[in-house]
């Protein structure tokens, strides 16, 4: 699977990297920041709009696969979560299109763009759910085929309207993206769809709410406060210092997403379902450990790479912002840390362990908004990269302190029936 992921994260890089030199070139960097804040917007309205059940989704099909009683709970469950999350989000952007505008973009003049993505909310919604299927059972082939194919055709989308509208075009193409995501993702999954998702028994009942409920709470902290965090932080270094300074960062940011991506389809596909069938303190330890020696020497040599060529990607993708070089340094050290902390992350999302993930999550975005707007100042865009640095040092420490304080605590709690059974 690790293979396979890093042959699609290979082709979606060069691919990435002609399109952003392609922006660049077009629309310069601080139009660079405004699509930064339109697809945190995306980001947004994704979990909002299913609700953010897309990690309950991947747990219970991973665990009921085999349950066709309780994977109709389930579906009928996210059906009903979903129109709400879809209503609810679609109507919020379209009649407050004007002020959503003005808090992206300082502008009114974007708030078509605004109903545009309130038309388009289905089908964000759609994707995510369909997604969650997919990671859930595991059908990795599947997953990088359509992951592919989707972005070649986003790429299209985006380019064509780019060299027709400029900006204009390439936001309007992000905007209408999910549509073609959708659209691919029904054309290779939808027979296997079918086996598991009965549409025609679907009804508007919720039997498993209060279990996705949990997930809803969890997808909160993630998915809708660091989007904000990240809109707030580009308008913060537009207003304080430039747009270009707001397109730096974009910039620095939409590179570290991209190598990123590499390990957020093995969290969904392989850890999360791995992690929900281990109980004990030893085999954590022993599945962690396989994870760590596969994946982290892996990113350190290419993050090693994209240190030492920092100045030839600059070059390439972004002529002329020689101030993102001295950031790179922060920025790769902090996800390499990142990295390790969210493979240990995913036992809270395996175990449904509520409370630590949303206090971790909580603690990982305060830390960072508090560290950034007190470091811009000194520091000017890299207090942002050296804020993202720390909170992730300190994130990582927190996070293996709960991990294994849970197991501490099922062991103890093992010994004791054994103990009273004894008795």
């Amino acid at each position: 699977m690790t293979s396979l992921n890093a042959v699609v994260v290979t082709i979606r890089l060069v691919i990435s990297a002609v399109v952003q030199r392609l922006l660049y070139d077009y629309v310069g960097p601080v139009g660079q920041y405004k699509i930064g804040q339109l697809r945190s917007l995306s980001q947004l309205v994704m979990s909002l709009s299913s609700l953010g059940t897309f990690s309950g989704i991947v747990k219970y099909v991973a665990e009921y696969k085999t349950d066709k009683e309780q994977l109709q709970k389930l579906f009928s469950t996210t059906f009903v979560f979903t129109i709400v999350g879809v209503l609810v989000s679609g109507i919020s952007l379209f009649l407050f299109a004007n002020t959503i505008s003005n808090y992206l973009f300082a502008s009114e003049d974007f708030s078509y763009l605004i109903k545009l993505t309130a038309v388009v909310v289905p089908f964000i919604a759609m994707q995510r759910v369909f997604n969650g299927v997919i990671n859930g059972l595991s059908e990795y082939k599947k997953f990088a085929k359509i992951d592919l194919v989707s972005y070649l055709f986003s790429v299209v989308l985006t380019l064509v309207f780019l060299f027709q509208y400029e900006l204009d075009g390439a936001l309007i193409a992000i905007a209408i993206t999910p549509i073609i995501q959708v659209s691919v993702l029904l054309f290779f999954f939808f027979k296997t769809l079918r086996e598991y998702l009965h549409f025609k028994d679907l009804k508007l009942q919720s039997p498993m709410a209060k279990s996705l409920l949990a997930f809803t709470l969890m997808s909160f902290v993630t998915s809708i406060l660091l989007p904000i965090v990240e809109i707030d932080i580009r308008s913060m270094l537009e207003e304080k210092m430039s747009g270009r300074d707001a397109g730096v960062w974009t910039n620095l940011t939409f590179i570290s997403k991209n190598y990123m991506v590499f390990s957020g389809s093995i969290f969904t596909l392989y850890v999360i379902p791995k992690f929900a069938g281990i109980y004990t303190s030893i085999n954590f330890r022993k599945e962690l450990f396989n994870i760590y020696k596969t994946i982290l020497p892996l990113f350190a040599v290419g993050m090693l790479l994209v240190f030492l060529f920092r100045n030839v990607i600059i070059e390439l993708l972004y002529p002329g912002l020689t101030e993102m070089a001295p950031l790179f340094k922060w920025q790769l050290l902090g996800d390499f840390i990142r990295l390790a902390s969210l493979v240990l992350l995913n036992q809270f999302l395996a175990k449904k362990l509520v409370r630590n993930f949303i206090f971790s999550e909580l603690f990982s975005v305060v830390v960072f908004y508090l560290l950034a707007q007190v470091l811009v100042a000194p520091f000017g865009v890299e207090g942002v990269v050296l804020a993202h640095l720390i909170r992730y040092i300190l994130y990582f420490i927190l996070v293996a302190f709960l991990v294994f304080r849970y197991f501490n605590k099922q062991k103890k709690a093992s010994e004791e029936q054994t103990s009273e059974a004894i008795r």
